[in-house]
C-alpha cells in the first residue's frame, strides 16, 4: 500500500508530500503519528517544496547580474552604505508600497551588487523580479518594435513587481529608447517599483534622457516615492584586486 501512495504521489508531482511519506515509513515515524499530525506533515512538507522551488524559478527568470545577498554587503563607513536603511528595505515593504530606490555612484562602488542582493532578497520574499541591463534592454526593445513583439516584452515588464534596471544613462536616450522608457515608468508608477543604478548623480539624467519635456515626465514619475542610496569610496574591484595581488606576494 506506501509503495502504492508513493508512486502515485510522484506521479501527481506531490514531491514533499512524497518525500516526507517515504522518510516516515523508511523511519517508521508514520506509526508514532495520529492521522492529523500526519497530514500536517505532508502538507506542510508539500508548501515548503513548492515555496522552495517557486524561489529558485523567480531567482532564475530574474538573471541577476551578481549572485548577492543582503548578508554579503559590506558596510565599511566610507561607503555611504547605511546599515540600517538596508535592513528596512530588505523586509519588502517597499515593494507593496510602491517605491522605487536611485542608487548611484562612480564605477566599481557596488551598485550592481546591491541591485542584485535586494533583487534576490525579494525573490525570496515571494515577489516577481526582473533584471536588466538599461542599454541591453532598450536595444532589444528598440529590435522588438521591428517586429511586432515589443507589446509582449513591456507587458513582460509591466507584471515585474520589481524591475531594476542597471547601469542606467551610460548612453544617452535616442527617440525610440526615450518612449520606451516613458512608456516603462508610466505602467509601472504608483504600482510596481524600479530600482535604477547609475554613475551619473540624478542632476546629469535630464541631459542623458534628452527631449525635455518627455525627461520631465520621466524623472517627475521616477522620483517621487523614491528612496536614494549614494554610494561612495575607491572601486572595490581595485580594492579586491589590490587584496589579491598583496595575498600572492
Amino acid at each position: 500500500m506506501n509503495t502504492d501512495t508513493l508512486d502515485k504521489m510522484k506521479q501527481m508531482r506531490l514531491l514533499g508530500m512524497h518525500r516526507a511519506f517515504r522518510t516516515s515509513v523508511e523511519s517508521a515515524k508514520n506509526e508514532q503519528l495520529t492521522a492529523d499530525e500526519m497530514t500536517a506533515l505532508l502538507i506542510d512538507s508539500e508548501w515548503d517544496e513548492r515555496h522552495n522551488r517557486n524561489i529558485e524559478r523567480t531567482t532564475k527568470n530574474a538573471r541577476f547580474r551578481y549572485k548577492a545577498t543582503v548578508e554579503q554587503l559590506d558596510y565599511d563607513g566610507g561607503r555611504g552604505l547605511d546599515k540600517n536603511q538596508i535592513h528596512r528595505l530588505a523586509d519588502g515593504k517597499y515593494i507593496t508600497q510602491n517605491e522605487n530606490i536611485l542608487i548611484t555612484g562612480a564605477t566599481g562602488t557596488g551598485k550592481s551588487f546591491l541591485a542584485s542582493a535586494l533583487g534576490q532578497q525579494a525573490c525570496q520574499q515571494g515577489f516577481k523580479v526582473l533584471y536588466a541591463n538599461a542599454t541591453r534592454l532598450f536595444a532589444q526593445l528598440k529590435m522588438a518594435k521591428a517586429d511586432g513583439s515589443a507589446i509582449r516584452d513591456l507587458a513582460k515588464i509591466e507584471r515585474q513587481d520589481l524591475l531594476i534596471l542597471d547601469d542606467f544613462g551610460i548612453q544617452p536616450f535616442d527617440q525610440t529608447s526615450r518612449a520606451s522608457l516613458l512608456e516603462i515608468i508610466e505602467d509601472r508608477h504608483g504600482k510596481r517599483s524600479t530600482i535604477i543604478t547609475s554613475q551619473l548623480p540624478v542632476k546629469q539624467w535630464h541631459e542623458v534622457i534628452g527631449e525635455k519635456t518627455v525627461a520631465d515626465a520621466i524623472l517627475d514619475r521616477i522620483i517621487n516615492n523614491t528612496q536614494r542610496i549614494e554610494l561612495k569610496g575607491e572601486s572595490l574591484r581595485k580594492k579586491w584586486n589590490k587584496k589579491t595581488e598583496d595575498n600572492n606576494k
